[in-house]
């Protein structure tokens, strides 16, 4: 997988922090595309690491084993990563599609995870916040999800001032 401003697509490592038993797993593994100067530009939502989010152009050392291990955020992309945990019909494959579906009318790209009930949103700077934020707090206060700001802006935050 290429294309025109990118080089190839390599896996890139994150290291997570466990605390009470939260992430499931230690590493995670997102899809970026290689930039060619040390750095790849993520192509992936995350679902665990904190404070990425897709978009963002990383910083990458390769181990011993030429295994590209995330270092520092070089370029922020601007979008937000929110993560939900749908408890809405039990988070079902059908519940996932339809929360994805709904922040998709609101230009809002999401994924969902059948392991953990979970929808990663990649929520970009365009995109008018404070709709966002106001379906995210309806479904929270509905029950629907759980919510986790896994990742946001200043603009982010001012938008949920408002």
């Amino acid at each position: 997988m290429t294309n025109s401003y990118d080089g190839p697509y390599v896996k890139v490592h994150f290291r997570l922090e466990v605390e009470d038993d939260w992430p499931p797993a230690s590493v995670e593994s997102l899809w970026a595309a290689d930039q060619g100067d040390g750095t790849v530009r993520l192509d992936n939502i995350p679902w665990f690491v904190r404070g990425i989010a897709c978009g963002d152009v990383v910083a990458v050392e390769p181990d011993e084993e030429d295994v590209p291990w995330a270092g520092e955020v070089v370029r922020r992309s601007e979008n937000c990563t929110i993560r939900l945990i749908v408890l809405r019909e039990g988070g079902t494959g059908a519940a996932r599609q339809s929360v994805i579906n709904a922040f998709r009318e609101l230009g809002v790209d999401g994924e969902g995870i059948e392991q953990f009930r979970m929808v990663a949103l990649d929520v970009p700077p365009t995109v008018d916040l404070a709709k966002v934020q106001r379906l995210l707090n309806h479904g929270v206060a509905k029950e629907w999800w759980h919510m986790e700001e896994g990742c946001i802006t200043a603009k982010w935050r001012a938008a949920s001032a408002n």
